[in-house]
């Protein structure tokens, strides 16, 4: 049976996961004005709970805890898992068997809708020079981008099986400000990121769409036309930081794969053996 339509912008109960990370800490108290019952989830600490919060410490890969996670949940905002590159059978257990938990969970209790954290490392290995939009091939950078792709292509399945809808998020570099000359395109600034979070809960239709997390940058490598159903308009931009991340780095290296592909770091990290 598929999950029942979205009939209203505020959610009986959401569910975020990952609530203890830098983003999650961002979006937990911005989130409460969607929901009735705001779940947080993380395998950290969670901190003191608010009114209207419901905390529960899982691990993603803990198939019968995630099961009852997400028990009475309508929506879930999934940031949870690993989200630096890395070996891969932590990656593996967190992101790949972690997903799959949670896209199984929410099927088994009729969840609505699932906004995914994807990242922009899955498509890492496309150029700088290059502006690409969601529908071109996938071209990972490394073990983490890989289980966002994993990620990506559940999200696919379970919508085209089960009409569990999902917007997946290939996130840039969410900051309080870019660090370098690579966010100038990648920054998505907190609010936009709010957001973000919030169309891609509330569009009305969106089966599986695919969109980048960036805020409205001069420079950028990514054309989000084909998910502009989902309404996303950000109001933010790395143009106020240009002239002081310049000055800190004045000069590039070419031969730098870094500077070279959208991935940047992440495309020369491991392998880990």
């Amino acid at each position: 049976m598929s999950p029942a339509p979205i009939s209203t912008l505020r959610f009986p109960r959401l569910l975020l996961t990952g609530a203890a990370g830098s983003l999650g800490q961002q979006l937990r108290p911005r989130l409460k004005a969607c929901c009735d019952v705001l779940r947080v989830s993380d395998v950290a600490e969670l901190g003191r709970v608010a009114e209207g919060e419901e905390a529960v410490q899982a691990a993603l890969q803990d198939k019968a805890a995630v099961h009852e996670l997400l028990r009475g949940v309508d929506a879930v905002v999934h940031l949870g898992g690993i989200s630096v590159e890395g070996p891969f059978e932590p990656i593996l257990q967190a992101n790949i068997v972690g997903s799959y938990n949670l896209y199984e969970a929410a099927r088994r209790h009729g969840v609505r809708r699932i906004v995914y954290a994807s990242s922009n490392h899955v498509t890492g290995f496309y150029r700088q020079d290059e502006v690409i939009d969601a529908t071109m091939p996938m071209r990972p950078d490394g073990h983490y981008g890989l289980s966002k792709a994993f990620g990506e292509n559940l999200a696919q399945f379970y919508f085209d099986r089960y009409g569990l809808e999902t917007v997946s998020l290939r996130i840039g570099s969410s900051f309080p400000e870019p660090k370098d000359r690579r966010m100038l395109a990648t920054w998505m600034s907190f609010d936009d990121l709010e957001r973000l979070v919030v169309a891609s809960l509330t569009a009305p239709v969106v089966g599986h769409t695919v969109i980048y997390g960036m805020s409205d940058n001069t420079t950028t490598w990514w054309n989000n036309t084909p998910a502009r159903h989902v309404g996303y308009r950000p109001l933010d931009s790395s143009e106020p930081f240009r002239a002081a991340v310049e000055a800190r780095q004045p000069v590039l290296d070419l031969n730098d794969a870094a500077t070279l592909f959208q991935g940047g770091g992440f495309v020369t990290k491991g392998p880990f053996d």
